[in-house]
């Protein structure tokens, strides 16, 4: 009980603190709930970072990992970037270092290198094309088919994108987000089966997407309705769903968002540990912290961002 109380007054003393210093708070569906409660914005990485770019306030939290951070600063480069932890990392986004990628560039010259949002600036400054989970269809049908591509650095949306596209000239980088690589087909059969009356979402990052597409495809779920979306597609979709009843495979955090915006309906996750310790790193006492001293500062190199947000700006015109 005292320790929810410190927490109310804490959430008080936050609200209060943006308004005075004039800070707007984003916070990625993965953040804990917490941290969504205090936040003026809840979305994913993309959503929020374009959305930063169009509120008045000129001092943005952003409460998520580093590389959504950087995004947010690549595409506002007139406001202030604010990260709670500078520490909270991303394993999918570690996947790939500049020097790995510029030998990859240098093996294949007239490939085109197209980068999952995932990333560092350092990494999307070498990049032809930006793309998103929701959108990474999208960007490979834009370029010719002549084109070879390089897809990195998620080896499993990759081969996500190969397949919905027929793609036959696709190097997909073998990286991986070790949650969604750690939710496997036994864990969404055993809950599905547990289940009745039940609609399967899947993100597209999941290491058993490619597999369950080609269950679904032989018919292997029956008459389930199953798809595979972002974060904020899935977030839309449940609430415009007739369904009552969802597994849900991606990081838990999501679940909180979409309980609360769906009190009659019932989110289950495929696997309960799929949740992300990076996500986790920001807390309600690390927010106060840095709305108090304004810290961390995201900095980046202007020739890094300005190349950085070339490729961004190129996947935003595909849509």
């Amino acid at each position: 009980m005292l320790v929810q109380q410190q927490q109310t007054e804490l959430k008080e003393k936050i609200e209060l603190l943006k308004q005075k210093k004039d800070v707007v708070i984003l916070a990625h569906n993965y953040q804990i709930p917490d941290v969504q409660d205090v936040a003026d914005y809840t979305g994913d990485s993309l959503g929020l970072s374009r959305l930063a770019a169009t509120v008045s306030q000129q001092t943005i939290l952003f409460c998520g990992v580093h590389f959504m951070a950087e995004t947010a600063a690549i595409i506002s480069p007139q406001k202030r970037v604010l990260i709670p932890d500078p520490d909270a990392g991303c394993s999918l986004s570690e996947s790939i270092t500049v020097r790995e990628l510029l030998d990859w560039k240098a093996r294949h010259p007239r490939a085109v290198a197209v980068g999952y949002v995932n990333t560092t600036a350092e990494i999307k400054a070498e990049l032809d094309y930006c793309c998103t989970s929701s959108n990474a269809v999208k960007v490979v049908q834009a370029i010719p088919e002549d084109k070879e591509i390089l897809f990195l650095p998620d080896m499993f949306l990759g081969s996500y994108v190969a397949r919905v596209t027929g793609r036959k000239n696709m190097r997909i980088w073998a990286g991986e987000c070790h949650v969604h690589a750690g939710i496997t087909p036994e864990d969404v059969t055993r809950k599905l089966d547990s289940l009745r009356d039940v609609e399967f979402v899947i993100h597209p990052e999941c290491s058993c997407t490619t597999p369950i597409m080609y269950d679904a495809e032989v018919g292997r779920f029956g008459n389930r309705d199953i798809s595979i979306l972002s974060t904020e597609a899935m977030v839309k979709h449940v609430s415009k769903s007739a369904s009552k009843n969802f597994v849900v495979a991606t990081e838990t955090g999501i679940l909180y968002k979409m309980r609360n915006q769906n009190p009659d309906k019932r989110f289950v996750p495929a696997s309960e540990n799929a949740e992300c310790q990076y996500m986790k790193m920001i807390t309600l006492e690390k927010v106060y912290d840095s709305l108090v001293n304004e810290r961390s500062l995201v900095e980046i190199p202007k020739d890094t961002a300005d190349k950085a947000r070339l490729a961004i700006e190129r996947m935003l015109r595909i849509g």
